[in-house]
């Protein structure tokens, strides 16, 4: 990793032409460039110029309200580790973690890290990990909703938790708990969808002019997203494709998610074609029964939203940035 860190040293001093993230050539000079896909999809390769990296860094230190050691326990790889180098550059310096969290260790002064929903979970279930977490002076936890009993948990566990909400094309999470960075704008468009401007945005996709401007458009990131206002914040409610129509009833996935995350949060929640439902809904669990799950779900969804089917796995795969990776998921359900 010590390369990775060397890397954005030169980019962010501005000393080398060009640092890839992936090493992809053809992109302009002074630029991260990193691999994103979501959850499904063809791979895109994002790239990011120096001037919105620093502005990104900048922003997420003025919302903070101080500098800090960032500890890397994501792979830089993607945005989210991408951006904790930066962040710890261009503030107090940067400490390696492992991924597990197991060796965490707050330097002098203020710390900072960023973890996914899965990193948090599973660091709450073990005393150590946790009361490590509960020393440090933010803990950024994005790259997938986090469930509010998560949170609660986090919280009551005295961890300082900071739930962010962006895309590599914006160099990540650029929404803190609902609230815009100094200088993003969020604007709503049909049905809720998200568009996110300002000066963290990315320059384009390396080859792919035609998905640019499908994204970028009028100074702005186009989401996948959706969601609302409420008391000033910014409220995600779920991808614009998670409608389906299931035996002739609109179900909203996110609303499926939330209510099975309640329960236990390494899940995941699929619709795939069904000749007599027109869509099912899928249950990804590591354990439990189709009938004890419905059950369970009962009170806080229609009959329509409840599963259909269980896929049993030892542990939900995940890519690389901590979401539930549907299309190895699909694969599974195609086997």
């Amino acid at each position: 990793m010590d390369q990775w860190i060397a890397g954005m040293t030169r980019l962010i001093d501005d000393r080398a032409g060009l640092w890839l993230a992936d090493g992809v050539g053809e992109a302009p000079p002074a630029c991260a460039v990193v691999g994103t896909s979501g959850t499904t999809g063809t791979a895109k390769r994002v790239v990011l110029s120096r001037q919105a990296l620093l502005a990104a860094a900048s922003a997420a230190h003025t919302r903070l309200g101080f500098t800090a050691t960032w500890h890397l326990a994501l792979s830089p790889r993607y945005v989210a580790g991408l951006m904790v180098i930066v962040r710890g550059l261009e503030g107090d310096g940067i400490r390696q973690a492992d991924p597990s969290l197991t060796d965490l260790a707050p330097a002098p002064g203020r710390n900072a890290v960023s973890v996914v929903p899965t990193q948090l979970y599973r660091a709450l279930d073990d005393p150590g990990r946790a009361a490590a977490l509960a020393a440090f002076d933010a803990v950024l936890v994005g790259g997938a909703a986090l469930d509010p009993g998560l949170r609660t948990r986090a919280v009551d566990a005295g961890i300082r938790v900071v739930e962010t909400y962006g895309t590599s094309e914006t160099c990540g999470g650029v929404v803190w708990d609902g609230v815009p960075l100094p200088g993003v704008e969020v604007r709503l468009g049909e049905s809720g969808r998200i568009s996110i401007a300002g000066p963290t945005l990315f320059d384009g996709y390396l080859g792919a002019p035609d998905l640019t401007a499908d994204t970028l458009v009028d100074g702005a990131v186009v989401t996948r997203d959706r969601g609302h206002w409420a008391d000033g914040r910014l409220v995600i409610d779920g991808r614009i494709d998670d409608v389906v129509i299931s035996g002739g009833v609109n179900v909203d996935l996110a609303d499926v998610r939330r209510a099975v995350a309640a329960i236990d949060a390494d899940t995941e929640v699929l619709a795939v074609d069904d000749p007599e439902w027109g869509a099912r809904i899928v249950l990804v669990a590591t354990r439990g029964a189709i009938d004890l799950w419905r059950d369970r779900l009962r009170p806080a969804l229609p009959p329509a939203a409840l599963p259909r089917q269980l896929l049993l796995v030892d542990a939900v795969p995940r890519t690389a940035g901590g979401k539930p990776d549907r299309e190895k998921l699909l694969e599974l359900l195609r086997s």
